[in-house]
This record gives C-alpha cells, structure tokens and sequence, in this order.
C-alpha cells in the first residue's frame, strides 16, 4: 500500500543539516602494553626503521698517510766493539793473501787410474720402453718386477685362511653327524611274519565288508547319489585288491619310521 504524500510546508524548503550517528569508542586490547613492552625487549639496532643507532667514529682518528704501512724497527748505529763481536765473513777482505807454494805428493793420473780398475762397474737402472718412439720408465715402479716372491713370508698359507678352513671342516662333521642322526631315525623297519599275517587278515576281512556292501547295492541304479557310491566302493574294492596282492608276493617287507 502506498505512503500518502507529505503535506506541502514552506519549512521543507530549507536545506537541514545532517546528524550523523556517534561512532562507538575504538577497540584497544587489554594485553597490548604487556605486548609493546616485549616487543621493545626484542628489537635490535638493525630492526628499527631509519638509520642505524650505533655509535659514530670521532672525526679526529682520521686516516692518516702512511698509516697501514708495516713499520720496520728503528736503525741501530753500530760502534767499532760491536764490529769485532760479529762473526767472521765468508768473503775474503781486500787485504786478505791466499797461501802460496802449498804443493800435493799424491799422484791423482795414477790413483784415478787404480780407482777405476778396482772399482765396480756401475750397472745401468732398469728401464723398459712402451713405445716405438723412444720413452723409457723405470722398470721397479711398472709392476713388472716379480717382487712380492721375494717376501719372507712368500708361499706361506697366511692364519685367516687355515682359521676359515678348520671352521668349514667343523661345520662339515656337524652336518654328516645331523645327516646320519636323521637317517637313523628314518630308518626302515621290517615287518615280522606275525604282524604281515595280522596286516593281510585285516585288508582281506576289510574287502569282504565292503564288497558286502556292494552286494547290497540297488540293481537298477537310476540316480547320481547310488552311480558316485558305488564307484566309491569299487575304487575302494580295487586298492584293497591291490595292497593285498603286493603283501602276498613279497614275504619281506620294510616300513618307514614317522
């Protein structure tokens, strides 16, 4: 439903000024002392804004010329006493005279001579060549010299390898002795003629019972259930047959320890 107009007043014509509502007061949190307070614990030089508050060098330490140079120590003025301590120089003085008329005896054509019959002879360094232009090695550093031959303890067997030995043979009797333990358990055992007479009288008197049953079977057999029993019974019939002819051939015979 619409609103009815307003009634005309000249006082509408007046511009009205516009109150606008108090705003409520600004939120401050009751923990942001405490906050600013840690905050001004943990601040450093280098996290404030502007200019870093460190202490500036004084204008007077200036750098000066020649002022990183290393500095030698002072120059002495050696006197004539302290000449005289100082050790004798390798370089002869100018008014030094070499001595004269200071002749050998030793005849050096013939001990030369002498030195080179006795000597022996000096025998040239090994070497081997790998190229055909010419470059020679040392034989000693190649690995072609059989020096290890040489060693004192060459050819010996060294204590590791007999240690691991004796350990394999060790392990080897242990096992022939588990072998032979288990054979010997799962030896054979020969049936006496008593338990073969009581063994075959009990397969037969089990055929009897259940080609009996077989007799007893239905003559027409017209359904699944009497066709799989009486297969099952013919089957039986047949190991049965089977394990007494085996125990009637052989007189001897041997079973198994379980």
């Amino acid at each position: 439903m619409a609103t009815p107009p307003a009634p005309e007043s000249i006082y509408n014509l007046l511009p009205r000024l516009e109150e606008r509502p108090a705003r409520p007061p600004r939120y401050v949190s009751t923990f942001r002392p405490s906050i600013k307070r840690e905050i001004e614990k943990s601040k450093s030089q280098w996290k404030t804004m502007g200019p870093a508050k460190v202490e500036v060098p004084s204008p007077k330490n200036f750098l000066q010329k020649h002022s990183k140079e290393p500095k030698l120590p002072e120059k002495k003025n050696y006197t004539e006493n302290e000449d005289k301590k100082m050790p004798a120089l390798t370089v002869p003085r100018r008014t030094d005279h070499p001595l004269m008329g200071i002749q050998s005896k030793k005849n050096f054509i013939n001990a030369n001579a002498v030195a080179a019959i006795m000597g022996l002879a000096k025998k040239p360094q090994p070497i081997y060549v790998d190229r055909r232009q010419g470059d020679k090695h040392l034989l000693e550093t190649s690995g072609l010299v059989p020096k290890y031959i040489k060693k004192k303890d060459y050819g010996i067997v060294p204590k590791y390898v007999t240690q691991r030995n004796e350990e394999i043979k060790r392990a080897q009797k242990e096992h022939e002795a588990y072998v032979l333990e288990s054979l010997k358990k799962r030896a054979m055992k020969r049936l006496s003629d008593e338990e073969r007479d009581s063994l075959l009288q009990g397969l037969k008197k089990n055929w009897e019972e259940v080609y009996h049953e077989f007799q007893c079977l239905s003559v027409d057999i017209d359904t699944i259930p009497k066709k799989m029993h009486k297969e099952k019974l013919e089957s039986q019939m047949k190991q049965l047959e089977h394990d007494i002819d085996v125990i009637e051939k052989h007189k001897v015979i041997y079973i198994a320890n379980e």
